[in-house]
């Protein structure tokens, strides 16, 4: 299969070129250790970028995923992998960082932002995320955000990324007086589950290394009902391609093609 043209949204978002070559070939990805980051890691990598990772621990509910980035980041050879700290059970109002129930055997596409938003976390990741990038001499960001499968999310919408894209212009030495340009790329935009599964397996991603679940068992498994393991279901069943994910209890049953 043809490799996918890059969206809309990811040729123009860095678009240019920097106006100084420092950071020219160097990446930062935001990689949490699920179905989407592990792809756009494998996709900056297809581009010839030498890769560093940055895996929040932000006191999620589902912590396995700080493993499965890991993992990811071991296996998808990332040029440098690190772990950052920030406790956002302080601050709470979510599922995943609070004491809320994570909706199951709902629909993903059901009208309202959902009690798994955790409150401007993409705003919190993508500041870490620049700060490792003027650190390093980077100018590209890679977030796995998607508009198509987002449960809602207002930080996963373009207006959110061009905001922050133009932030980083003003909020670094790099860019106001390095000249350096800051690139926030999200390539899985525009992209369904299904295409981010197809693209991912093109590139070699082992997607039974990844999590998606936002409520696993103590032991690993996804429980295979909550919006994100519904999601990645679906996307796999849609894309044709086995889903390697174990479930547990009555989530056990994955797509077998």
């Amino acid at each position: 299969m043809a490799a996918r043209r890059p969206g809309r949204y990811d040729r123009r978002m860095g678009s240019g070129e920097p106006r100084r070559q420092r950071g020219t070939g160097r990446a930062v990805v935001l990689l949490s250790g699920g179905l989407d980051s592990a792809t756009v890691l494998a996709m900056a990598k297809a581009e010839g970028l030498e890769c560093h990772c940055l895996t929040v621990d932000y006191g999620q509910r589902h912590r396995v995923e700080l493993e499965a980035a890991r993992k990811v980041a071991s296996a998808l050879k990332a040029d440098s992998h690190r772990v950052v700290t920030v406790d956002l059970r302080a601050i709470g109002g979510s599922a995943l960082t609070d004491n809320i129930r994570v909706p199951k055997d709902q629909d993903p596409a059901s009208d309202g932002t959902p009690v798994t938003y955790v409150p401007a976390r993409n705003t919190v990741f993508l500041g870490l995320l620049l700060a490792f990038a003027e650190v390093i001499d980077a100018a590209d960001l890679f977030i796995g955000v998607n508009e198509v499968d987002f449960s809602g999310y207002p930080d996963c919408r373009p207006a959110f990324l061009e905001a922050f894209e133009r932030l980083a212009e003003v909020a670094t030495v790099a860019a106001a007086e390095g000249g350096i340009r800051f690139r926030v790329r999200a390539p899985l935009l525009e992209m369904s589950k299904a295409e981010i599964i197809r693209r991912g397996t093109e590139l070699g991603v082992d997607y039974a290394a990844t999590i998606s679940c936002y409520d696993p068992a103590m032991t690993g498994e996804a429980c295979g009902r909550c919006d994100a393991c519904q999601l990645r279901r679906r996307g796999f069943d849609e894309a044709g391609i086995a889903d390697p994910t174990a479930y547990s209890g009555s989530g056990s049953s994955a797509t077998t093609r």
